[in-house]
């Protein structure tokens, strides 16, 4: 392709042009994680860093701020799927619509603002010379990128930052065409300029596959501004760009080119973006973004649609900032639902880079106990803890809270399980962001109706730091012991996705709370007086998809003080023991999850719905076959899958939970059949 006639066409070679970056940067390396619990405590009393939130009158910092602070922040979703939605043709363009409906382009912008999002892009991924030109439109290059920036800002105000988004110029450069990395660099600048005048805070140079042309794109944003600058490349399906560029190979000559946050955007989707950024995130030491499309567009009804749920992306953003993102969006295909839906989860994760931690804590010789407080040995705290202390292998079966009032039925399932010679109930805390009656208030009826000791799960999504503590003092006081501490699950799940989700701690950041409460102490080293005596287990995934993470986080709650685990459903024995291998160093007892599946539609629902829970194909397979020759021939088979597993699991564990699916208790105690001496402790218990 023939370069624009206003610039002077050169064929010098890549070695010529400057590729110096503005200033030093020094390659950030991870951070490491202490081994104390002075610098583990992540009981955060967690102040807002997101923007949107208030700064009490004062500017907003840089961008660079944000760069720095170690925390995940939301970009928005697309901007040409929001126009296009709302009417604008494919076959114009796009950036144009800055000048000729700008009030269309605010709209979308406030729909993101309004869904959550911490960075607007600007409406001008096709605003360069040459790309415009295609709609003889290159002599509105200033105009129309200044027009997209100032709309941006005015919706941003003072709350929110502006990306100034470059696309790639849609010709080739040397050496794979005519143009020259010096004009290609000219363009770039031009647009950038623009930007700048309109009052962008950062560029987001994004969708590019040529190294070299992005390359350019970054040295022209430096020479237009002194702005952040966030680098993306865009890979296929096989995890490279088109020009053949792995991850590894995109992320180290980023890196060296000096853009503040490297990254990937468009692509095919989020798995395909997942696996490329864990790539990067091996070879380089800068901030990671990720953007990916809303998968793959397919053609229904001559529409171009995406498919990828929000759901489905936000459970994603999960996954992305665990794996080291520090900046997640959307592309293609995305919408303010996705965006909406991401933000719970960017929530959720961010208390746990964002920690306001008292001085008292940071202080390596902080007390470990109130002077002549003596931690109730842990053996003493409770049967359960008595029986896995002593090496015995624990039975313990789910049972989930009414959805009402009215305890009653529940209260016979629980007879029905101490009679069986079950030695705790477990009760969930609003799985799945469902609605069902306190956790601590069933436990405590529970405990003093039927004398079963029980388990409460207690989540950080619904109270702050305050209450849970209250609500961790008024527990002990009516007896409950055994605590399961977890993180919860966002309400974007359930049937309330607009209730608030609170998330000042996650389930590190609580197991150290209940560790100091157990020695006499509050977060602030104040005594309480006489100490708590919790047994208190976690949850642990072993089947992460990002299972290095899952082994890092499992590590954090020992060293935070976890005295035992319970897994996610294990349907995968290998599985498991291979992640049991991984966190050898630092065992403490595991229960391990079981679920007596009924139906293949109830396999299907765990594995597709239920976050954490992966049902192998072989599993799904017996499951299917099963259903197809009745309902009673598919409960027998999940019975029969569920005995083998709880076998197989037995000399690897210290304790089974198996999950009674639909209140049937009799099907849950029959999984325990297939353990040693079950059935003695089953005789042994009945009149």
């Amino acid at each position: 392709m023939a370069a624009c006639n206003h610039h002077k066409k050169s064929l010098k070679s890549r070695a010529s042009q400057s590729t110096e970056s503005c200033g030093d940067f020094s390659k950030r390396k991870p951070k490491q994680f202490s081994a104390t619990r002075a610098h583990l405590f992540r009981v955060a009393i967690s102040f807002p860093l997101l923007r949107g939130a208030p700064y009490w009158g004062t500017a907003m910092p840089d961008f660079r701020a944000l760069i720095e602070n170690g925390s995940a922040h939301l970009f928005d979703g697309a901007m040409g799927t929001e126009l296009y939605r709302r009417g604008v043709f494919i076959n114009v363009s796009y950036d144009e619509v800055n000048l000729e409906r700008p009030e269309l382009v605010r709209e979308v912008h406030r729909a993101y603002r309004d869904a959550g999002a911490e960075v607007l892009e600007t409406n001008t991924f096709g605003g360069n010379r040459v790309r415009l030109d295609q709609h003889s439109l290159g002599h509105r290059v200033y105009e129309i990128n200044k027009a997209g920036a100032e709309l941006a800002r005015d919706v941003a105000g003072d709350d929110l930052y502006v990306a100034g988004s470059i696309g790639p110029l849609g010709i080739r450069i040397e050496p794979w065409g005519p143009t020259s990395c010096e004009e290609a660099r000219a363009f770039f600048r031009e647009q950038a300029e623009a930007l700048a005048a309109g009052g962008v805070d950062l560029f987001v140079v994004e969708t590019f596959s040529d190294l070299s042309e992005i390359e350019q794109a970054v040295l022209g944003c430096r020479d237009a501004a002194d702005l952040p600058v966030i680098a993306q490349a865009t890979v296929q399906v096989g995890g490279k760009t088109v020009y053949g560029a792995d991850p590894a190979q995109i992320a180290l000559h980023l890196d060296e080119l000096g853009a503040d946050v490297v990254g990937l955007n468009c692509s095919v989707g989020p798995a395909i973006t997942l696996k490329a950024i864990q790539q990067m995130a091996e070879v380089t030491g800068r901030p990671l973004s990720a953007m990916p499309n809303a998968g793959l567009p397919r053609e229904i009804e001559g529409r171009t649609i995406y498919m990828a749920a929000p759901e489905y992306f936000a459970e994603y953003a999960r996954h992305f900032i665990r794996a080291g993102v520090r900046f997640v969006g959307g592309c293609c295909g995305t919408t303010p639902e996705h965006i909406r839906a991401m933000a719970a989860q960017v929530r959720a994760l961010s208390p746990r880079q964002r920690v306001v931690v008292p001085q008292a804590i940071r202080d390596v010789e902080r007390r470990t106990a109130e002077p002549g407080v003596k931690p109730v040995p842990t053996a003493q705290r409770s049967q359960l803890a008595r029986k896995i202390m002593a090496g015995e292998l624990v039975a313990s079966v789910e049972i989930l809270p009414p959805r009402g009032c009215d305890l009653r039925e529940v209260l016979d399932q629980i007879r029905q399980l101490k009679a069986a010679g079950v030695d705790a109930v477990n009760v969930p805390d609003g799985p799945r962001a469902m609605m069902r009656m306190g956790v601590l208030a069933t436990c405590s009826i529970i405990e003093r109706e039927v004398g079963l000791e029980t388990i409460p799960h207690y989540c950080c999504r619904d109270r702050n730091l305050l209450g849970m503590m209250s609500d961790l003092l008024g527990a002990h006081a009516l007896g409950l012991r055994n605590l399961l501490i977890i993180t919860g699950d966002p309400p974007k799940m359930g049937p309330y996705p607009d209730a608030t989700a609170v998330f000042d701690i996650d389930s590190v950041g609580l197991t150290n709370l209940v560790y100091k409460l157990n020695h006499g102490l509050d977060p602030s080293d104040h005594s309480i007086g006489q100490p708590t005596s919790f047994f208190h287990g976690v949850g642990v995934n072993h089947a992460s998809v990002d299972p290095e993470y899952e082994v890092h986080h499992f590590y954090w709650k020992v060293d935070a003080g976890a005295q035992f685990a319970v897994t996610q459903p294990i349907f995968d024995v290998e599985q498991f023991l291979r992640f049991l291998g991984k966190i050898e160093h630092i065992r403490i007892p595991i229960i391990a999850g079981i679920w007596p599946l009924v139906s293949y539609k109830n396999a299907e629902f765990l594995s597709n719905e239920v976050p954490g829970v992966v049902v192998p194909d072989s599993v799904l397979e017996r499951m299917r076959l099963a259903s197809e020759r009745g309902k009673e021939v598919a409960m027998n088979e999940g019975l029969a899958i569920a005995r083998e597993t709880a076998a197989e699991l037995e000399v690897h564990v210290q304790g089974v939970q198996v999950s009674a699916p639909f209140g049937k208790v009799d099907f849950a105690l029959q999984v325990f059949d297939a353990l040693k001496g079950w059935a003695g402790r089953r005789r042994s218990v009945l009149p």
